[in-house]
């Protein structure tokens, strides 16, 4: 039988026949092809596991804590009093803020080197810390670093030797040099610097604390702060020793008014909103003031109820 040039048989033909030349393993039929020696793979459902990653999205906007996140720290008097100084600044400047150059000593346990095992590039500048105190017992809770920015240690401190006024070689104190990138307020000499801490990714849910407590607001955060209202931070005088964790939501109650008609009478406490713990202490706790009627002062009560989830959902 005559076969066309242009026949799809005499194709077909040719490409089977280039095919086989090419992959000698394989056998060719007609209508298909089988292909020889491999193995047969057989799929089925099943169950993956996957690690959760701790910055997936949140039941709570962390943009609004992260601020307070970077800057509310509370240290001990000993830990502010051993801690690394700014000695010197560049250029005779009294007064730095971002991009300037500043020179400072570190302490026997925090050396201001980069090769320590307990060094950090990045650390946080601040000044006079102030004790918190229990508004009730007066109990110091804890100090409260004034944060004024961050600087980044760009050589560590070192020794080297100069000659003296007599002509001997004598050893040098080499202050480390860092770097202002960040600055809330000035620097000035004299301020300390503490190491910068991890940063801990938090999916906070808001819920009502595992057992009753009750607390007080120990100070607003910020030092021209009177009252605080939505979205601002205060301390309070409950931390990890009383069961308190990020994201419990606490009441906020209003203390009643005392009356004098004709007796002594006080009106009872009265909800004035929710405050949810972000960061949490042994002894206090800093936490976000979710909403209030009225304002939060200084010595408002705080009532935690494991039976309020309804409402804090």
């Amino acid at each position: 039988m005559f076969v066309s040039s242009g026949s799809p048989f005499l194709a077909r033909f040719l490409f089977l026949a280039l095919i086989s030349a090419l992959l000698p393993h394989c056998a060719w039929g007609a209508d298909n092809v089988v292909t020889a020696d491999l193995p047969t793979v057989r799929f089925s459902p099943r169950i993956r596991a996957q690690a959760w990653d701790p910055r997936a999205i949140t039941a709570l906007r962390t943009e609004v804590l992260e601020p307070f996140w970077s800057e509310a720290l509370v240290v001990d008097a000993h830990d502010m009093d051993h801690a690394p100084r700014v000695v010197a600044t560049s250029d005779h400047h009294v007064m730095l803020s971002r991009g300037d150059r500043a020179y400072a000593l570190g302490t026997d346990s925090l050396p201001l080197d980069q090769t320590a095992v307990r060094a950090k590039p990045l650390w946080r500048l601040f000044r006079n810390a102030r004790p918190l105190k229990d508004p009730i017992t007066q109990q110091v809770l804890g100090y409260e670093a004034h944060y004024l920015g961050k600087a980044v240690l760009l050589q560590s401190e070192s020794q080297t030797f100069e000659a003296g006024p007599d002509g001997r070689m004598l050893a040098v104190t080499v202050p480390a040099r860092m770097e202002i990138v960040n600055s809330k307020e000035e620097v000035r000499v004299g301020d300390r610097l503490l190491p910068e801490p991890e940063r801990t990714y938090v999916n906070m849910v808001p819920r009502s604390p595992d057992r009753a407590m009750e607390g007080r607001i120990v100070s607003m955060y910020g030092s021209a702060v009177v009252n605080a209202g939505q979205n601002q931070v205060v301390s309070l005088n409950l931390g990890r020793r009383d069961g308190l964790k990020a994201g419990h939501v606490l009441n906020i109650l209003k203390a009643g008014a005392q009356l004098q008609s004709p007796t002594l009478m006080k009106l009872p406490d009265e909800p004035n909103g929710w405050l949810l713990v972000f960061q949490t202490y042994e002894q206090l706790s800093y936490g976000l003031v979710l909403n209030t009627v009225d304002g939060v002062r200084v010595g408002d009560r705080l009532v935690g109820d494991p039976h309020a989830r309804s409402r804090v959902n």
